[in-house]
């Protein structure tokens, strides 16, 4: 249940916290009070790091867990250094959830693809959980996964187990290999013909950088998936949440409020233009 003043961050104390590369790391915040915490895969949290800011940070724990709401943060400013300061026991201001939710009813029945690059498999980490909570009311699934190098793939041992659940069909791929890589390189688009299902059947899922964004979202039209059955990720700079300030308008759209899981049928006539 959200709070009456959702511009007040409510306080979190800081129970886990784990690095998934260099410069990424999960932590797991826990209310003071003890109440049930609710979200749905794809929303958002403020997370205030007192003295210095405040950020939108993805939830990216699975949503049937109550207690406690983890949060991987990529390390780009100000804020996100302060919140990798902070140390397990530290409080944590939190307001939220926020935003749209990935469209797990309309995946019912269907075949889904998930794609996603870099930092973006965060914000599908509650989605992909959602899929094997219930995997028996989906169809094939199968999950597109690329980072610009393999040390900066996040989530790796998550990944494997992933692919056991999903009968094989988790792929990933780096932009540059290593000595010690022996899997795929290149776009994570090029990983669609490796999927042994028909894809116009399937619902897509995308979230990663917007560039990533529009090639794969070509090659998908390419192979025939419908506009209505494409949704993304959209990234904007957020500052309030509920779409009071408006620096994350979107033409009509303001990505905290109305997103930031949109589906291409409505962004369509401007996802292709530039500085919008």
């Amino acid at each position: 249940m959200q709070r009456i003043d959702i511009l007040e961050p409510e306080f979190f104390r800081l129970i886990e916290k784990r690095y998934e590369t260099r410069d990424t790391f999960t932590i797991e915040l826990a209310p003071l009070e003890e109440k049930t915490l609710d979200f749905m895969p794809g929303q958002f949290n403020m997370l205030y790091a007192f003295g210095v800011g405040e950020v939108p940070v993805s939830i990216s724990s699975n949503s049937s867990r109550t207690d406690c709401y983890g949060h991987t943060v990529k390390i780009v400013g100000n804020v996100t250094k302060a919140l990798d300061r902070i140390a397990v026991g530290d409080l944590v201001g939190v307001r939220g959830p926020f935003g749209s939710s990935w469209p797990v009813e309309e995946c019912k029945g269907r075949d889904v693809v998930v794609i996603a690059g870099g930092i973006g498999l965060a914000p599908m980490r509650p989605l992909i959980y959602s899929l094997l909570d219930n995997r028996k009311e989906f169809g094939n699934v199968a999950l597109l996964y690329g980072a610009r190098e393999p040390k900066e793939i996040v989530f790796a041992d998550e990944l494997r187990e992933w692919n056991q659940a999903f009968d094989d069909q988790v792929y990933l791929t780096v932009d540059y290999a290593n000595e010690k890589w022996s899997g795929n390189v290149g776009v994570v688009t090029r990983l669609l013909s490796r999927i042994p299902f028909s894809l116009e059947r399937s619902v897509a899922l995308l979230c990663g950088p917007e560039i990533m964004l529009r090639f794969a979202v070509n090659e998908l039209k390419n192979r025939h998936v419908e506009d209505r059955d494409i949704y993304l990720a959209m990234e904007r700079n957020m500052k309030c949440a509920i779409g009071h300030c408006g620096r994350c308008q979107y033409v009509s759209n303001f990505i905290c409020k109305d997103g930031s899981v949109l589906s291409y049928e409505k962004v369509k006539p401007f996802f292709a233009k530039k500085e919008i």
